[in-house]
């Protein structure tokens, strides 16, 4: 005489070996939904919100300042569309081997 079939709990049920990813893959999808709608990029940027890059006068050090912040001192605003964005970009690379000099001008540094 067959056994009556007894159906598993719920919580294996809907589990399979196939199921298991499922909720990762649906989050990561939909993180990468958001970030493409909020026009977020994924490249590191190189200062917080509410903040701004400021460059190291004499030297390739750099600092990150609040918005309603000067820079502090030794420190200088980096020269209008110069500004380094994200880590690596082409303003990033430049100010690696670049700085401003006491007058403000573009300077190269000693030794790169």
């Amino acid at each position: 005489m067959r056994q009556p079939h007894h159906p598993e709990p719920a919580s294996h049920t809907s589990s399979g070996p196939r199921g298991r990813g499922r909720p990762a893959a649906l989050l990561l999808g939909s993180a990468a939904v958001l970030l493409a709608l909020a026009g977020c990029s994924t490249q590191d940027a190189i200062c917080g919100g509410g903040q701004y890059p400021v460059l190291n006068v004499g030297s390739a050090g750099k600092a990150c300042v609040d918005d309603d912040q000067e820079p502090p001192q030794g420190y200088v605003r980096y020269p209008k569309g110069k500004v380094p964005e994200h880590v690596g970009d082409k303003w990033d690379t430049y100010w690696q081997t670049h700085t401003l000099d006491k007058s403000g001008r573009t300077v190269g540094i000693t030794g790169s």
